[in-house]
């Protein structure tokens, strides 16, 4: 392999993956960029980013700008002469760090791009009840978010046990498994890129997730929240009310019978399948797993036994 070298930008555990898989591959990493630190709790502690922590480990530098159209930081940069910039999970770079490698920077997106261009691509692809999904890894340019020219892709089926939880594990490990193989082929000139074709584009945006999305509305059909509460599981979780307490739910199922009882309301409790079944908009969701206000997250038959859950009862909606 060639003596090229490169830098490392990336902030959370999903880039984590990719950071030990390139490092373990012999790539030669000059540096590692993240987010600041940040204080949290009463005593106001300082916790480092899972990137940050992993590139302390493997004895890595770490820069950490506030700003990264900052001065010193750029300078930084340019002084340890990295031919690519690497990309997982990280803010978007201002057009003089893209400038910087002679290589140019790539990034590893969690989509099939040009689907899901934006923040949240795992999220909203189990909100659209997508089949598959995969990754893509492209150069960045200095045009709209995500949109640079594709070096390769990588299928994933999203199957129906499949959650954000889920999902996201499997994309962060299938990603870090075939992206210093990409970094080589580039370091040796050996690939080929094409540009996006939005004429395949079923969903171009995935912006980032806001408290709205938590809320589960039971005028939405059965099919519709659960894939939100797949898409947002098993954290931060979609919530509705119960018995004026915040309830999130974490495992659905689903059934498109329709019934004339109102919109959230209980129709048949299960404890043999672990099941609760409640009307919607159009169908029935059926609940599994739970997780009360302030407690942790349990399966039907305990919410039923230790919340005195009977037919008739009402799931609310947030306003």
């Amino acid at each position: 392999m060639t003596n090229k070298s490169i830098i490392f930008m990336g902030t959370p555990d999903f880039a984590v993956s990719s950071l030990l898989k390139i490092h373990k591959s012999g790539i030669e990493i000059k540096a590692v960029v993240t987010q600041p630190d940040k204080q949290r709790g009463r005593g106001k502690k300082v916790s480092f980013t899972p990137v940050k922590k992993a590139a302390i480990e493997l004895g890595i530098p770490v820069l950490q700008p506030m700003k990264m159209r900052n001065k010193d930081f750029i300078a930084e940069l340019n002084q340890l002469n990295a031919d690519l910039f690497v990309v997982v999970a990280f803010r978007i770079l201002p057009k003089k760090v893209l400038e910087i490698p002679p290589l140019g920077s790539i990034n590893l997106h969690a989509s099939l791009l040009p689907n899901y261009r934006g923040a949240a691509p795992i999220n909203h692809a189990l909100f659209n009840g997508d089949k598959k999904t995969g990754l893509t890894v492209f150069f960045l340019n200095n045009d709209k978010v995500d949109s640079g020219n594709i070096i390769a892709q990588k299928e994933i089926e999203i199957t129906d046990q499949d959650n954000f939880g889920i999902l996201y594990d499997k994309l962060k490990i299938e990603g870090s498994s075939f992206l210093p193989k990409i970094i080589k082929d580039i370091f040796e000139n050996n690939y080929k890129t094409y540009s996006q074709d939005l004429t395949t584009v079923k969903n171009l945006d995935a912006p980032k997730i806001f408290p709205e999305h938590f809320k589960i509305d039971w005028n939405n059909s059965s099919e519709k929240i659960h894939n939100q509460v797949r898409g947002l599981a098993p954290k931060p979780g979609a919530f509705c009310f119960f018995n004026d307490k915040r309830l999130k739910i974490i495992e659905t199922s689903f059934e498109n019978t329709d019934t004339n009882n109102s919109f959230g309301e209980i129709i048949e409790i299960d404890r043999k399948n672990n099941s609760i079944s409640i009307t919607t908009g159009k169908g029935i969701l059926i609940l599994h797993r739970v997780q009360p206000e302030g407690k942790a997250a349990i399966d039907t038959t305990s919410f039923i036994n230790g919340y005195s859950i009977k037919v008739g009862m009402l799931f609310k909606s947030p306003e």
